[in-house]
């Protein structure tokens, strides 16, 4: 249908897409709190950037905490939004352990 792969994306219409399964209530809350944008003419639904960090931050891989330091370098996390998402996926220590390794004195 036009779409090709590229690594770990599929490229739509120009854009890069992730797709990922709904493994566990992180994701599942991700998919039912999706917001809806028009892109191009086109609606699709599209993460928060509350829960793309909070994916990240579960994750831990090099390049999500790469991703994460980038949305708070950014400043687009609402910062009443994102420590409720980390609190009810238990990942208050995760956060507290990359402010720790990232941000340490610049809070």
């Amino acid at each position: 249908m036009g779409a090709k792969i590229e690594g770990e994306y599929i490229v739509i219409a120009g854009w890069p897409v992730q797709f990922l399964p709904a493994a566990g209530p992180l994701l599942e809350e991700v998919l039912a709190q999706a917001v809806e944008k028009d892109i191009e003419g086109t609606p699709a639904r599209v993460f928060t950037a509350e829960h793309l960090a909070a994916i990240a931050l579960q994750t831990g891989r090099a390049k999500d905490k790469a991703r994460l330091l980038q949305f708070v370098e950014a400043g687009v996390l609402d910062t009443a939004r994102f420590p409720d998402i980390l609190s009810r996926h238990r990942l208050i220590g995760a956060w507290k352990r990359f402010e720790k390794q990232f941000l340490g004195d610049s809070l």
